[in-house]
């Protein structure tokens, strides 16, 4: 691949690698011995044959290429490709680029700096409904836009680049929940930043957010209710239903530290069900529900009605979490509530917070969020986004050979019921999209396994399923 131009030999051994890299064990091999370089030097060949085999084989390699060096020209290379007319070409370079960014800040600020963000949110806008185009597109936004120095970048160029309406637009039918939960991700990633909190809020992003959460809680609860039937586990086109409640939630978290979004977040009816998801057994739910709360409280309206709501208890109970961020959220919230309490009230409860925060002299991890009056609990809230990291894309399996297979699933919720897919929201259109027809598309397999990623690999324990629009992994979560 590297020392001869004669094209039928090239396409032949771009074959070769491309069957090669389906395997596990092959693709390290493959990746340190310069296999992407090489694959590389023919993106830009008069032989589409050949450039598409190329393609695919740096697909089903790249996620075993996030921590190679030298990466700036291929990365230059598939944002240019994103330009193209050929859907298989864009289909690819957004996956690769979703890879790639994948937990290695030196990638993402080469993307940044070519121009990456203008020509993704680009991809989203032509691509319609086309969720092949659109999910690897917004993972790759996702990872793009959190935890490397160009980040509060891409936050405003996706912004500026008229990204948000097309994001928000979306979260609505008949976009599937993979594709639903990358755009949740991406759009809690871009409210980090203060200048997006007036125009997502204008675009309706609170309220579909807030809809898409009372549906999926709605479906846990379904799920746990009909538990004793002993039926399989419980997903909706790969996606396990709490993890859209957490998604949700931390997206309203953070878009609550703006006061127009807090009124609205408290005329949607959130409150009282972010107090029942302090119940949840699963604690990042917990942690996020506080936090939104803490948020929340901070305005005397929504202090007064989480109380209400009966929060009280919970919090107390919750003080005691071995999740520090959990305890220290609900400690914030509970001194927020007291504010226009009694000063012997106040002074017990700072008593107990300090009591409850620091019972084990531990060195809590703080940021940059301190309720007034907070000094006797902690000087500072728990990064916000302490819990979020890149994972693999899950692209649609169509039973061709290929790779790109990770543990991204297994998020550490337990076995659960299968439940319906949520009405309105699985249809797999592929309506208005400005790039032509599938045929001869090249399809990924289901038999690899990827190396290390950080989002507790949420994938490795889904359940085989048979049909065409079977979930499959890459990296995909950058929150």
């Amino acid at each position: 691949m590297r020392s001869y131009t004669y094209e039928k030999l090239l396409w032949t051994t771009s074959r070769v690698l491309k069957v090669l890299s389906v395997c596990s064990s092959n693709k390290p091999a493959v990746v340190e011995a310069g296999g992407m370089q090489a694959l590389a030097m023919h993106l830009g060949h008069q032989s589409q044959r050949l450039v598409q085999n190329c393609l695919w084989t740096i697909r089903n390699l790249s996620d075993a290429a996030t921590k190679c060096d030298n990466m700036e020209g291929i990365l230059q290379m598939l944002v240019q490709l994103l330009s193209s007319n050929d859907l298989n070409v864009v289909t690819c370079a957004a996956g690769i680029l979703s890879n790639l960014t994948c937990n290695n800040q030196r990638n993402k600020v080469i993307v940044c700096q070519v121009n990456g963000i203008e020509a993704l949110v680009r991809t989203i806008l032509q691509a319609g409904d086309r969720e092949d185009i659109t999910e690897p597109a917004v993972c790759a936004l996702r990872h793009l836009t959190s935890r490397h120095p160009e980040a509060e970048m891409a936050q405003n160029a996706v912004r500026l680049h008229y990204g948000l309406p097309v994001l928000v637009k979306l979260l609505h039918p008949p976009s599937r929940w993979p594709l639903i939960k990358a755009v949740v991700g991406l759009i809690r990633n871009l409210a980090l930043c203060p200048a997006n909190h007036a125009p997502l809020r204008e675009h309706g992003a609170l309220p579909r957010i807030v809809h898409l959460l009372i549906r999926a809680h709605q479906d846990t609860q379904r799920r746990a209710s009909i538990s004793s039937n002993g039926q399989g586990s419980g997903y909706v086109d790969g996606v396990r239903m709490e993890e859209i409640v957490e998604g949700t939630v931390g997206a309203l978290h953070i878009l609550a530290r703006e006061a127009h979004n807090r009124a609205v977040i408290r005329g949607l009816n959130g409150i009282p069900l972010f107090v029942q998801l302090l119940y949840s057994p699963v604690e990042n739910i917990q942690r996020v529900a506080a936090g939104v709360l803490c948020e929340l409280a901070a305005d005397k309206e929504g202090a007064e009605l989480i109380e209400q709501e009966g929060a009280t208890a919970p919090l107390t109970e919750l003080l005691h979490s071995r999740n520090e961020g959990v305890a220290t959220y609900a400690a914030a919230v509970l001194f927020r509530m007291s504010e226009d309490k009694p000063q012997d009230y106040k002074k017990r409860l700072s008593v107990e917070l300090t009591s409850s925060l620091f019972r084990d002299n531990q060195n809590m991890p703080w940021s940059d969020v301190q309720p007034p009056g907070f000094e006797d609990v902690g000087h500072m809230m728990p990064p916000a986004d302490d819990s979020y990291r890149d994972q693999m894309y899950q692209p649609p399996h169509h039973d061709s050979q290929g790779s790109m297979h990770s543990n991204d699933m297994n998020r550490g919720y337990e076995h659960q019921i299968p439940i319906d897919s949520m009405q309105g929201l699985d249809i797999g259109s592929q309506g208005g999209s400005q790039y032509g027809g599938m045929e001869n598309l090249p399809d990924l397999g289901p038999n690899a396994q990827s190396g290390d990623l950080n989002f507790e690999n949420l994938e490795s324990s889904l359940p085989q399923q048979s049909g065409n629009n079977q979930g499959m992994p890459w990296f995909d979560t950058d929150l």
